[in-house]
């Protein structure tokens, strides 16, 4: 037999760890060592405010002039929103939409650059150190995170500095008052003005396009016309216009009509009347009693005026009322009459609300 020796292998074949691989630790008992050496804070090095008494004072007086600024600007914001025209145009480009947008924005802009200014210069400059926490603090972290408010607070010199205190209070403060200003845009309450329109006894009913007025002749049995009163055409002593702008699209809002012509024979009018079409000429108003779409969609042979939007048709052969859609209101019916010249005119206003139906609609309106 042989006398050299052999390291026992197990029968299995696997190889059993050596002296050396039994010795060494598992690999998650070694602590890896940081990739980068901690430099530390740098030397706290102190500002100009810290160590000159005229440069702290000039710049709290700084800040707090911000504050007032924004002081001023708030109020110039009420001031423009009063006494500009909404449809004013100054120098060729000055709006009262711009002069709101410069007053306010220019009032929060100087409120935040103080707040910079005042925490840049004059509160407490020091480096603070804070460790990682789990998600949710401790009772003990929780008091402390106070006490640093507190003593954050302290620092600010919000308490020693009253002059920077009571022009921040003022010019935040005031910021309420644009608020309250634009208040008034929802307001103030609509009174009886949804129950009338411009059409007054003796107005004109004008093409809508060119503001010429209608003569019975103009229109042909089976034609819709498109029409305006002629309010809208006027001007007045200076040769501008008695509606324009914005109080020119509110006023077509609900004074838009159209003009259609049928066989009397086949007019059924509503209770009341009987006498307010002009040999077959009818003037319903355009506005859909529905949600207010303009209607003119117009069958001739059927009498029927469809709205586009939802659908809602009305005869106007009996009195506009509804067989069709959405709608529940016959569509409202303008009075007419000739005037001396030939010319159809209104003998008042509706006697019914234009335009979409509300809560009050059926109230007696004065």
């Amino acid at each position: 037999m042989s006398s050299e020796s052999h390291d026992a292998q197990p029968s299995d074949g696997v190889a059993q760890p050596t002296g050396d691989e039994v010795a060494r630790p598992p690999r998650n008992d070694i602590e890896p060592a940081e990739p980068i050496e901690n430099p530390g804070l740098p030397e706290h090095l102190p500002r100009p405010t810290d160590v000159d008494p005229k440069l702290e004072k000039r710049a709290e007086r700084q800040v707090a002039g911000m504050f007032t600024a924004a002081i001023i600007l708030t109020i110039g914001f009420c001031v423009a929103y009063f006494t500009i025209p909404k449809d004013a145009v100054i120098f060729g480009w000055f709006s009262l939409n711009l002069a709101l947008g410069l007053t306010l924005g220019g009032a929060l802009f100087l409120i935040g650059i103080g707040a910079i200014q005042w925490a840049k210069k004059l509160m407490k400059d020091h480096e603070i150190i804070e460790m990682r926490h789990p998600a949710r603090s401790s009772d003990d972290d929780r008091e402390a995170a106070l006490g640093v408010l507190d003593e954050g607070v302290a620092e600010s010199g919000f308490g020693r500095r009253p002059l920077i205190r009571r022009s921040l209070i003022g010019a935040v403060a005031i910021l309420g008052l644009p608020a309250i200003v634009m208040l008034r845009d929802l307001g103030p309450l609509p009174g009886n003005k949804l129950f009338h329109t411009v059409w007054r006894k003796g107005m004109r009913v004008v093409n809508d396009v060119s503001g010429i007025p209608l003569r019975p002749s103009d229109i042909e049995v089976g034609q819709l016309v498109n029409a305006q009163p002629a309010v809208f055409f006027e001007t007045d002593s200076h040769g501008h216009a008695v509606f324009h702008g914005t109080e020119l699209l509110q006023a077509k809002a609900k004074a838009s009509v159209i003009a259609v012509r049928i066989r009397p024979d086949d007019i059924k009018p509503r209770k009341g009347q009987a006498n307010w079409d002009v040999d077959g000429i009818m003037v319903y108003s355009k506005i859909c009693t529905h949600v207010g779409c303009p209607i003119s969609l117009w069958e001739q042979q059927t009498h029927h005026l469809l709205c586009p939007c939802h659908q809602t048709t009305y005869d106007l052969a009996d009195g506009g009322k509804v067989i069709f859609g959405p709608g529940k209101r016959p569509l409202p019916q303008l009075p007419l009459a000739v005037d001396s010249d030939g010319y159809l005119i209104a003998t008042s206003d509706f006697h019914e609300p234009v335009g979409p139906s509300f809560p009050e609609v059926n109230q007696h309106r004065d």
